[in-house]
């Protein structure tokens, strides 16, 4: 069948970009405000709360907002990427989340911090996917590609784990608005290294017009889907609450699914989503990271109520993940991913995180930081560091340039979707056996606090084997799914046979 692309691609042979390796440190830098973000409110949190009057039942909405506003806005942000002009994009996003984040650690009351957490989401959709979008079609050469997405996936992988460390120090040492107001600093730098180096290939917009259909109903559905998890942690999975959002996800995701296979100029084109390598990677890192935002929870609640760990010193307590992930992403998936092909990497990264997940099914009261948890964070880093790597890459490689924004926001919304679901589905695991313990021991316990601790860590442990088994699953649609050889190698992949991985469809640099 013939092109009729408006950008036709071009071929590996396009002009370098001569400042490329100096726009990687300006999108890293990006890429880890928004990532730590993630978690860094998290152990503000109490305090926040505590000076702003906000009620119990209302300081979810400081997590959830956040949440609500960049899951659904992902795939209208990587659009707008590609017609707007992703450089634009990025710094438009920089400057409203530094905006947004002062907001925030000035804020006075409720309304003020959800409003400033909106906000961030909202700023979040249109930085993340530019990001990822912009370092797809700067790094053209495979070995070039490997290393920057190493470092890419390094930093998307264990900026959680950072924004935990940083979060704790923030808040012990100063106060909790710092963990809005240190987003300023990353946020000029970025933006000003960014408007001075970063060459966003000519001719690569897609001019097409926007689909305002596709962008109701991808918004309302990823809020409901994401809403939904939200819910269900709190009111109960069978709530009637919790089943009418899902229902209210899936009519509005299928409709959205109608319109993109029907209108002209789709928001998400289904030829990014239903190549069969594409679509394994959006589908297993969506999984691995349910069971790494669930660890980081079951984690960080057990250094400090059961161990008595500091916020500082929690945080610490999760560097031998960072390192590891570190380590895996940047030391073995940058230099084997021209060698073998992804899903060698991905595979058995997943079942390597599994291995150390399986350690932490051993959790007790007393176990030993530097006998279990700090082994099993190691062997989790190296292998979901590994996988990233290749998933990141993979994820937005072979895509014509005018797609690669809403090729990257759905490797984001993968993860943001993921996200929320881990926090929710994990959390009410352990919720439910940790209250099935204290039924079972509670007549016979003389220490109703020991008692407690004792039935926290079995109901975190329960949940942990959960993770085990969905890395499990992740590694399984990576072997099976992802089936393109080493780059520059021919391809075995079904389904679109012109976006193989292959073939770098990247226009020349506009100087």
């Amino acid at each position: 069948m013939p092109r009729t692309d408006l950008n036709p691609p071009l071929k590996a042979d396009s002009i370098p970009d001569p400042n490329r390796w100096k726009a990687l440190v300006f999108i890293a830098l990006a890429q880890l405000m928004v990532v730590l973000d993630a978690t860094i409110v998290n152990i503000a949190l109490p305090s926040a709360q505590q000076d702003l009057g906000i009620s119990d039942a209302n300081r979810q909405w400081v997590i959830t907002a956040y949440a609500l506003a960049f899951g659904g806005l992902l795939l209208f942000g990587g659009r707008l990427a590609d017609l707007w002009g992703r450089k634009r994009t990025f710094l438009v996003g920089l400057i409203g989340f530094a905006a947004a984040s002062a907001l925030g650690g000035a804020a006075t009351g409720e309304a003020m911090m959800l409003g400033s957490r909106a906000l961030q989401g909202v700023f979040g959709a249109l930085l993340a996917p530019a990001a990822l979008s912009l370092l797809a079609v700067t790094f053209t050469d495979m070995k070039e590609r490997a290393k920057a997405f190493g470092i890419f996936g390094a930093i998307a992988g264990g900026g959680g784990a950072v924004g935990l460390i940083l979060g704790g120090f923030l808040t012990e040492y100063l106060n909790w608005r710092w963990t809005f107001f240190v987003n300023i600093p990353f946020a000029v730098v970025a933006a000003l290294g960014a408007y001075f180096f970063i060459r966003e290939p000519a001719g690569s917009r897609n001019r097409a017009p926007l689909d305002i259909p596709g962008v109701v109903l991808s918004t309302l559905g990823l809020v409901a889907l994401v809403y939904a998890f939200t819910r269900a942690e709190g009111d109960g999975w069978l709530a009637g609450s919790t089943l009418g959002l899902f229902a209210a996800a899936i009519v509005l995701l299928a409709a959205f699914v109608a319109v993109e296979a029907r209108v002209k100029h789709p928001l998400l084109p289904l030829r990014v989503l239903l190549e069969r390598n594409r679509g394994g990677v959006y589908a297993s890192l969506g999984l691995a990271v349910i069971s790494m935002f669930g660890l980081f929870l079951f984690l960080t609640y057990y250094l400090q109520i059961v161990k008595g760990y500091s916020p500082v010193m929690t945080g610490f307590a999760f560097l031998p993940m960072i390192a590891g992930m570190i380590t895996g992403s940047t030391q073995i998936g940058a230099r084997l991913m021209t060698r073998v092909p992804p899903r060698l990497l991905m595979g058995p990264g997943f079942l390597l995180a599994a291995l150390g997940m399986l350690l932490l099914t051993q959790l007790e009261i007393g176990s030993s930081y530097a006998g279990l948890i700090l082994p099993a964070q190691l062997l989790l880093g190296l292998g979901m560091g590994t996988a990233f790597m290749p998933a990141m890459s993979l994820a937005t490689h072979g895509v014509e340039a005018r797609d690669a924004g809403v090729a990257s926001a759905m490797v984001n919304t993968s993860q943001q979707v993921g996200g929320a679901i881990g926090t929710a589905l994990l959390n009410t695991i352990a919720a439910s056996a940790t209250t099935a313990y204290v039924a079972a021991h509670a007549a016979g316990a003389t220490d109703e606090r020991l008692l407690q601790a004792q039935a926290m860590v079995h109901g975190y442990a329960n949940a942990i084997w959960w993770a085990v088994g969905i890395l499990g699953v992740s590694a399984g649609i990576a072997f099976a799914l992802i089936t393109t050889g080493r780059p520059g190698t021919a391809t075995a992949s079904s389904g679109d046979s012109q976006d193989a991985p292959d073939e770098v469809r990247v226009p020349v640099v506009a100087h």
